[in-house]
C-alpha cells in the first residue's frame, strides 16, 4: 500500500477528534448508570437528557420522541416490527421501497412469516420511488410505509415530503431510514410528515454502536427489548452514555458545518464525475444526477462490470479504499446488488457498481490521486465483451 486514502465514508466514518473531549471522561470519571439515584447517576442522566434535547432539536422533534438504540439496524427493526406488532389489529399490510437497506428487507421477510403482507415499491432508472404506485398500493389494511431518505448504494435522495403528504392524507404511518442523510442534508420530521425516523452515529464521524429512532408522540409501538423501562419505556437496557454523548457532539458539528461541507463535497463530486466522463467513454453514473447526497458517487464501466472486485483490489493496492455497493450486504462475492437491479440494470451489470463516498477529511489531493489510480488501473481490466 502506497497511500492510505479512505473514500468509503458511506460505510462508516472516522471518529472526529473533537468528540473525545466529551466522551473520554464518561468512560472512567463520570461513569454512573443514568438510572441510579446517587450523584454519579444524576450526572449520567443529565448527559442523557441533554443529548435527547440536542439531537431531537436537529430533526424538529421533542426530546421524549427520541429513543436511543445501538444503531441503524436496531432502529429499523424496531420501527418495522414494533409498528407491525402494535397495529396488526388495524391491518397487516406494509409498503417498503425495493431499494431499502437489507435490515428493512429482512425484517419484512420475517414479518411475512408472521402473516403480514409486504408490497415493494418500484423505482425509476434514477432510484426515485413511484409515487403513483404508492397511492394505488395503499389500502384499508395498510399500516406503515417505509422509504429511506437517501439510498446507501446510489446516493439518490427520495421525495420524502411528497411521500409524507400521501401517507398523512391516507392516515398511514410513514417511517424513513435517514442514516445516510442525517447530518448531510436538512431533515425535518414535521415538514415531511414523518412518523418514525432512523438515524445513527457512525455515518457522521461519531462512535459506532449508537443510533436513535424518532417515534412521533402518541404512536403505538411494541418494544423489542423488555426490562427496566429505559428510554421512555421503549428500549430497556443501560444506556451507552459515552456513545450517546459522542453522537450528540457529532450531530452538532454536522449541523453547524452542513452548508459549507455540502458545498465542498459537491465540488469534489463534480470534479470526480467530470473526470470520469472525460477520461472513460464507457463510464456511467448510477443514481440521480441532481437529487443525490453531496459526497456520494456510484459508477460503472460498460463491459467491465464483472471486473469490479478486481478493480477494488487494484485500488486497494494503491492505498485507496472504495466499495462495491453496501458494506452491510454480502458484496464480497458475486452477488448482484438488489438496488442496481431495481433501477433497471441486469444481473451482470448489477455486479458492477463502484461506490466512492467522500467525507470531512477528504481533500482535493486525495481526489487527484484516486483519479490517477483509476487511469492506471482501468486499462488492466478485461472486458467481458470484446
Amino acid at each position: 500500500m502506497q497511500k492510505g486514502i479512505y473514500l468509503d465514508n458511506a460505510a462508516t466514518t472516522c471518529l472526529d477528534d473533537r468528540l473525545l473531549e466529551v466522551m473520554l471522561p464518561l468512560f472512567n470519571k463520570q461513569f454512573g448508570n443514568s438510572s441510579s439515584l446517587h450523584s454519579f447517576g444524576v450526572e449520567a442522566k443529565n448527559v442523557l437528557d441533554r443529548a435527547h434535547e440536542q439531537i431531537a432539536s436537529y430533526i424538529g422533534a421533542s426530546p421524549e420522541e427520541l429513543v436511543f438504540t445501538s444503531g441503524g439496524t436496531e432502529s429499523n427493526n424496531f420501527a418495522i416490527k414494533g409498528i407491525a406488532l402494535a397495529n396488526r389489529h388495524k391491518g397487516n399490510h406494509i409498503i417498503v421501497s425495493s431499494i431499502e437497506h437489507d435490515c428493512i428487507l429482512n425484517a419484512c421477510k420475517w414479518l411475512e412469516e408472521q402473516g403480514f403482507y409486504i408490497t415493494y415499491l418500484p423505482v425509476d432508472r434514477d432510484g426515485i420511488v413511484d409515487l403513483d404506485f404508492l397511492k394505488r398500493a395503499i389500502n384499508p389494511k395498510t399500516i406503515l410505509v417505509s422509504v429511506m431518505f437517501a439510498n446507501n448504494e446510489i446516493g439518490t435522495i427520495e421525495p420524502v415530503d411528497e411521500i409524507g403528504r400521501i401517507c398523512r392524507a391516507r392516515n398511514v404511518l410513514f417511517h424513513s431510514d435517514a442514516c445516510q442523510s442525517f447530518g448531510k442534508v436538512p431533515v425535518d420530521v414535521v415538514r415531511s410528515n414523518i412518523d418514525l425516523l432512523t438515524i445513527n452515529s457512525h455515518k457522521i464521524y461519531g462512535p459506532k454502536g449508537v443510533g436513535a429512532l424518532y417515534v412521533r408522540k402518541g404512536i403505538a409501538i411494541t418494544p423489542l427489548l423488555h426490562g427496566g423501562g429505559q428510554e421512555h419505556g421503549l428500549r430497556s437496557t443501560t444506556e451507552n452514555i459515552p456513545g450517546i454523548a459522542g453522537f450528540a457532539r457529532a450531530a452538532e458539528l454536522c449541523i453547524d458545518e452542513m452548508e459549507s461541507e455540502t458545498n465542498r463535497l459537491t465540488r469534489l463530486r463534480k470534479k470526480f464525475t467530470d473526470y470520469l466522463f472525460a477520461e472513460f467513454e464507457d463510464a456511467y453514473i448510477n443514481g440521480h444526477e441532481k437529487f443525490r447526497l453531496p459526497g456520494h458517487v456510484n459508477f460503472s464501466f460498460h463491459g467491465l462490470e464483472g471486473e469490479t472486485i478486481r478493480l477494488l483490489l487494484l485500488l486497494d493496492e494503491l492505498g485507496i479504499a472504495v466499495s462495491a455497493g453496501s458494506a452491510c450486504s454480502s458484496n464480497h462475492g458475486s452477488n448482484a446488488s438488489h438496488v442496481l437491479q431495481a433501477i433497471g440494470l441486469n444481473p451482470f451489470e448489477a455486479r458492477g457498481g463502484i461506490r466512492v463516498s467522500f467525507g470531512r477529511f477528504t481533500t482535493e489531493a486525495d481526489i487527484d490521486y484516486c483519479l490517477g489510480a483509476l487511469k492506471k488501473s482501468v486499462p488492466e481490466l478485461n472486458a467481458i465483451f470484446s
